[in-house]
């Protein structure tokens, strides 16, 4: 492994993440200590930080730093005008969004769970695919996932949805082997495995049981 890295943002391909265009910095650098992405608005007046899922705990603590441009952020209930070079702290469990004033802003965000080892699941990598998961195009995605893992093998997460989507789609024996993969890697996924109703369709099997521990 090289002892640096070096990329300018503008070589750094952009995804989307429900309207909102991000830049996988740590992934594409290869970090693993802490999380790094850049949120960039073509135009003023677009959505630069969404506020957080559902489903996210919202545990990190989040440093927004406002590269170009200019954005206003909104962190609950708070109303805060951020130029470029400010400095926007977020504590865990913050309601935050942020949108542009200037086209072309991005805001470049590190974050990390206090009291807790950083883990990269690679959800920038997942993201993109999640539109075609909700669809319920189980195969495409399945494949798409499994190109991502052969180069991207050290994602836990990746494995796990690649089960699940596999296990909708009737593909038993992979499923199985990809969930596998997950659990060695991470213990939360056998946890989750065990109410995640993607993987019913193998839930039957010995080896599932086995690995779960039922």
């Amino acid at each position: 492994m090289a002892a640096h890295a070096v990329a300018h943002l503008d070589e750094i391909e952009q995804f989307e993440d429900a309207g909102c265009r991000y830049l996988p910095i740590r992934h594409h650098l290869g970090i693993t200590a802490f999380g790094v992405t850049a949120w960039t608005a073509p135009s003023a007046g677009d959505r630069v930080v969404n506020e957080h899922d559902d489903g996210d705990p919202t545990a990190d603590e989040e440093l927004f730093l406002v590269l170009r441009g200019h954005a206003v952020f909104e962190l609950d209930g708070d109303r805060v005008d951020a130029p470029a070079g400010t400095l926007v702290f977020a504590r865990p469990g913050t309601k935050r969004t942020a949108s542009a004033t200037q086209d072309g802003t991005t805001v470049l965000l590190l974050e990390g769970t206090p009291g807790k080892a950083y883990e990269a699941r690679g959800w920038e990598l997942w993201v993109p695919l999640a539109p075609a998961y909700e669809r319920g195009e189980y195969a495409e995605v399945a494949d798409r996932l499994s190109a991502l893992v052969a180069v991207s093998p050290q994602y836990p997460m990746l494995f796990f949805n690649l089960a699940c989507c596999e296990s909708r789609c009737g593909r038993t024996s992979q499923a199985l082997e990809h969930l596998r993969r997950a659990v060695d890697v991470s213990e939360e996924f056998r946890g989750s495995a065990k109410d995640d109703p993607d993987l019913d369709p193998i839930r039957g099997e010995p080896a599932f049981r086995q690995l779960i521990g039922e």
